[in-house]
């Protein structure tokens, strides 16, 4: 039988670690070639590229700095390359920002909104142009969009609401070609840069419907069928995977 994604093409934005590597992993456990982009720890993204290849997928890993359009123009252009096509966008990589609102200076807010927030919008403007009918885009977002249960997030959950109405511009944009564009909203997630052990985590838990963390297993399941044949009438959608913080 063959595998759902068979024969597709994907680029994962800071697939090296956490969320972005359970997506890369799980997208080629689905049949897809994938691409992953990373700003540091090419090491890490190295070693994706190998776990993909152990499936029997092609898979590249691509340095970007994600706050500079330029890289991610060209890691974009290259992964397309690569594979002759591009199917599945996933615009993963990101910042968090936190700390007292005055202490944000004019160049942290660039900073963060052109990570965050620019290069979603020129990866996506960029891979769209590479997809025929059955594309996917799909923006990783944050729970913290919809609820701010504590105080110093307010760039980090500026820049997260900014990717919901890029998502709806770009279904509507973009629905005509057949191409569909979604956003996830994860909750607390166990990953090395937010342990379910780690300070602050029982808190995060209690926020919660579900008094718990998520896994990094639980965003790419969600990835997964929208980028399949199940998310073929999905578009412009905010899904929120967070455990019940934003009930």
């Amino acid at each position: 039988m063959s595998a759902v994604l068979d024969g597709k093409a994907a680029l994962v934005t800071g697939g090296s670690r956490g969320i972005g590597k359970a997506i890369a992993l799980r997208l080629a456990a689905d049949g897809a070639d994938v691409a992953v982009t990373c700003q540091h720890g090419t090491d890490q993204a190295r070693a994706v590229v190998e776990q993909v290849k152990a499936m029997g997928r092609r898979a590249m890993a691509l340095q970007a700095d994600a706050g500079d359009p330029g890289a991610v123009t060209d890691a974009v252009q290259r992964a397309a390359g690569e594979f002759g096509r591009l199917d599945v966008l996933v615009n993963n990589a990101g910042v968090f920002p936190f700390g007292p609102l005055q202490d944000v200076r004019p160049e942290d807010f660039d900073r963060v909104l052109a990570i965050n927030v620019r290069a979603p919008f020129i990866a996506a403007q960029i891979a769209a142009a590479h997809m025929t009918e059955g594309g996917r885009i799909i923006n990783i977002g944050s729970c913290l969009s919809g609820r701010t249960p504590f105080p110093g997030i307010t760039l980090y959950a500026l820049s997260k609401t900014a990717l919901t109405g890029l998502t709806k511009g770009l279904a509507r944009d973009l629905g005509p070609r057949g191409i569909t564009a979604n956003v996830i909203h994860p909750g607390p997630i166990d990953t090395d840069m937010n342990p379910a052990d780690g300070p602050g985590a029982d808190a995060q838990s209690a926020y919660t419907a579900l008094g718990h963390y998520g896994e990094p297993a639980d965003i790419a399941a969600t990835v997964a069928h929208l980028a399949g044949e199940g998310g073929r009438y999905i578009t412009g959608a905010s899904i929120a995977v967070d455990g019940g913080v934003t009930a």
